[in-house]
């Protein structure tokens, strides 16, 4: 129609970015009549005068339009206020996550169901096979109509789905054991609570956590990482867990137990000293999961318990891998600490981890055990220190010990490389062993103490101790070196003069005596020795000894008095020679006492005697390596019979303990003390005597440099500190010095909860305030 208005609008939004304005409008007026079609040009006319291709032509036919062409600009694009359904909609598209918690407080639900909450620090630290919650702040209410969401964790440099490193937690209805799952179980406004379950074969270790958001319209997913980091542990308390322990008190101990006991010294001598192992200390987690980092174990095999003490195994000493601890048996500490110093795994491992990776020096085999016990039970593995005493050191594979004799029964020292350790530290821990048959589970010996090698590496184990009960040594792993250690025979052999030896006696007890651990829920000695061998006074045994003494009708045994020799005094013992037979029996019995590292190497022969036997201070004065141990040797014949005799007894002189006591009121917070003293027992100086000091949420391990101590003198410290954690813990100190080691003591305190009128100081006491006092 004349005047008609028509719009001219661009109709595509392909290409266009969300929000750009619409195209420009133009309006027309046309006078319908003239409406014609004329392709000259390549336009119609109404449009001549705007086209340039077409503009040249005017004189060709005349148009009847109206010359006004408007061009309308557009406003501002205005937002509209959305109806009900669109604002739906509108949601549907934006569904984020604000933020993400954890719920890692130390008090809260997850921390305390998971039995982490000793652990230091904020971090969300769990256990596999068991429920955790979390909770996401959202940017609206979650619609669970339309509303997309599920968790992802990633651990290792290169997390794979397929490796068990990667993995994608879907959102359910309703939870399944043994499945990668989280439930809304709470939700309020714009905050839903989820619980994410874990199946108990996870990968331990340090995760990263994000949150994947969408909805069902199909647009691009938001994710949200959480700025926080998951630790995953291995679980004692979960029935579907390689490490599940069935006893409530037994995993107390064996996982929760932060301080405990190593033996030492010999089968009638045996000694004790606390250890802090300290698995919950600041610190000591991250140390823990930097050791199975450094050593470059694949993330994907830490789900297997078997794997990880292995490798844990190999990196608690340095000899080739740069692990944590260098073994030093040589007597010479002086560009490290002396072995029997360390009283804690705490200095060891904070000191390795802050160092990134430079092994500390030094150790012997009970550190070693007290490190590996910290990092198993940080990890979430039951374990345990454990000490055999007589432990037979087997080079040769041979399960024997050998001893060999010259003609005229003196040691051939150069030949006697199989030694027996007066006493030897390994650990106990506890697993299945699905890789083994059935019945080889429960606890598996496993050793750090770099002897030998085991597929090309300084490590031990673990190997079942069921296997080595039962003789089973063809199981993996290293049985035939353990069982070797407890139950080889002991043999002498002698030259001949054609240069052969033949077999003069034999020992079938010589070896794995007094197997000691702590005892559960107490400070006292636990034998273990009937889970390692069978029991003497058992029909195996029985039987053995009878047959033995259908040969033999002399026997001779070493006897001490009381804890035996001291330190400083001269030591005594008692030789029996017993006759079993009903006749007369002549023998000459000759001595032999020589000085000997606790690993049964001997550093040389101080004198040679017939019976009656008795060593002078003065001879052994400056003898003395570690441990102060000897080894008497007897050898002889019966006249009569030509019975071959042959005796290897091993003692320590006793040294003295360190008097710790306690002095003030014991409440967390407020400043209390404790009285350290020591008496030389010696006639002779100590130099450059120095000891350490350290206490479990009491105050940080600290040296403490005394100096010079005069023969037969007194030295006093005294610690003051500021206790941190309330309940039983133990303040332990040790002295070293050259003259002078395994000297060491403890104090057990109960600290009480603060007055809440007062507010307790959380820093823990650096133990820079110590006065020692030295009589002149």
């Amino acid at each position: 129609m004349p005047g008609e208005r028509l719009s001219v609008r661009g109709t595509s939004e392909v290409g266009r970015f969300p929000g750009a304005p619409p195209p420009t409008r133009v309006e027309l007026t046309i006078h319908k009549d003239e409406e014609k079609i004329q392709e000259e040009g390549g336009c119609c006319g109404w449009f001549q005068k705007m086209c340039l291709c077409c503009c040249k032509h005017q004189n060709s036919i005349s148009y009847d339009i109206t010359d006004k062409v408007e061009f309308v600009k557009p406003p501002e694009p205005i937002k509209p206020k959305p109806e009900n359904g669109e604002a739906k909609e509108m949601e549907e598209i934006t569904f984020l996550v604000s933020s993400v918690d954890l719920l890692s407080s130390k008090t809260g639900q997850n921390r305390q169901e998971h039995h982490t909450d000793l652990y230091q620090g904020d971090e969300l630290i769990i256990r596999r096979g068991q429920t955790f919650l979390i909770e996401l702040e959202l940017n609206r209410p979650f619609n669970a109509d339309n509303d997309k969401l599920h968790l992802e964790l990633k651990t290792g440099p290169l997390p794979l789905v397929a490796k068990g490193t990667h993995v994608i937690i879907p959102l359910v209805d309703s939870l399944e054991d043994e499945r990668w799952e989280a439930k809304i179980v709470e939700q309020n406004g714009n905050r839903i609570k989820l619980s994410v379950n874990s199946p108990a074969s996870a990968v331990i270790g340090l995760y990263g956590l994000s949150v994947t958001t969408s909805t069902s319209k199909g647009e691009a997913a938001t994710t949200h990482d959480s700025t926080k980091n998951i630790v995953m542990l291995f679980n004692p308390w979960c029935e579907e867990d390689a490490v599940f322990l069935d006893d409530e008190e037994e995993t107390k101990e064996y996982v929760l137990n932060d301080t405990g006991r190593i033996y030492y010294g010999t089968e009638k001598q045996i000694g004790a000293r606390t250890w802090n192992f300290g698995q919950f200390h600041e610190g000591i987690l991250d140390a823990c999961l930097f050791i199975l980092e450094k050593s470059e174990m694949p993330p994907s095999g830490r789900g297997d318990p078997v794997n990880v003490v292995r490798v844990i195994s190999a990196m608690i000493n340095a000899q080739d891998d740069f692990g944590v601890l260098v073994g030093n048996w040589s007597g010479n500490y002086s560009d490290g600490v002396s072995p029997s110093a360390w009283s804690s795994s705490v200095e060891i491992l904070r000191k390795y981890h802050s160092s990134n990776g430079t092994p500390v020096s030094y150790g012997q085999c009970w550190v070693f055990s007290g490190i590996t016990t910290t990092v198993l039970r940080c990890l979430g593995i039951p374990a345990r220190s454990v000490t055999n005493f007589q432990s037979a050191h087997d080079t040769d594979v041979s399960l024997t010990t050998d001893v060999y004799f010259d003609e005229k029964m003196d040691p051939i020292d150069y030949l006697n490389s199989d030694s027996v350790w007066n006493f030897h530290v390994w650990n106990d821990c506890w697993m299945a062993r699905l890789d083994l048959p059935p019945g080889y589970g429960g606890w598996q010996a496993v050793d750090s103490t770099p002897q030998e090698t085991s597929q090309g590496t300084f490590r031990c184990g673990p190997a079942s101790v069921n296997a080595i009960r039962s003789g089973q040594v063809y199981l993996k792993h290293d049985t035939p070196f353990v069982f070797a250690e407890v139950n080889s025979d002991k043999i002498f052999w002698q030259k001949n003069l054609d240069a052969t030896f033949s077999q003069i006696h034999s020992e079938k007890k010589a070896v794995g005596h007094c197997i000691s651990t702590k005892a559960v829920g107490s400070d006292e000695r636990a034998d273990v020795t009937h889970l390692y061998k069978h029991q003497e006074g058992s029909e195996e045994e029985r039987i053995s000894v009878e047959t033995a003494s259908r040969f033999e009708d002399v026997c001779i045994e070493v006897k001490m008095e009381g804890e035996g020799p001291r330190m400083g005094a001269d030591a005594q013992l008692s030789i029996l020679v017993k006759n079993l037979s009903s006749q007369p029996r002549r023998t000459t019995l000759h001595s032999q006492v020589a000085v000997m590292y606790y690993t049964g190497v001997l550093k040389g022969t101080i004198k040679k005697e017939q019976i009656p036997w008795m060593l002078p201070y003065q001879q052994y004065q400056n003898q003395l390596v570690d441990q102060a141990a000897l080894m008497l040797t007897l050898s002889g014949r019966v006249s009569e019979t030509q019975q071959v005799l042959a005796n290897q007894t091993t003692f320590r002189l006793r040294t003295p303990d360190l008097n710790v006591k306690p002095l003030g009121e014991a409440v967390v917070g407020k400043e209390m003390a404790a009285k350290i003293t020591f008496t030389n027992p010696l006639p002779r100086m100590l130099k450059e005597v120095v000891f350490r000091v350290e206490g479990l949420g009491l105050q940080k391990g600290h040296e403490v440099v005394v100096g010079d101590i005069g023969g037969h003198s007194t030295v006093t410290l005294t610690e003051h500190f500021v206790p941190t954690q309330p309940g039983s813990r133990k303040l332990v100190a040790s002295l070293d010095c050259k003259q002078l080691t395994q000297v060491h003591g403890v104090a057990d305190i109960v600290l009480l909860k603060p007055d809440y009128t007062e507010r307790p100081q959380t820093k823990e006491c650096e133990g820079a305030d110590s006065r020692v006092t030295i009589p002149s």
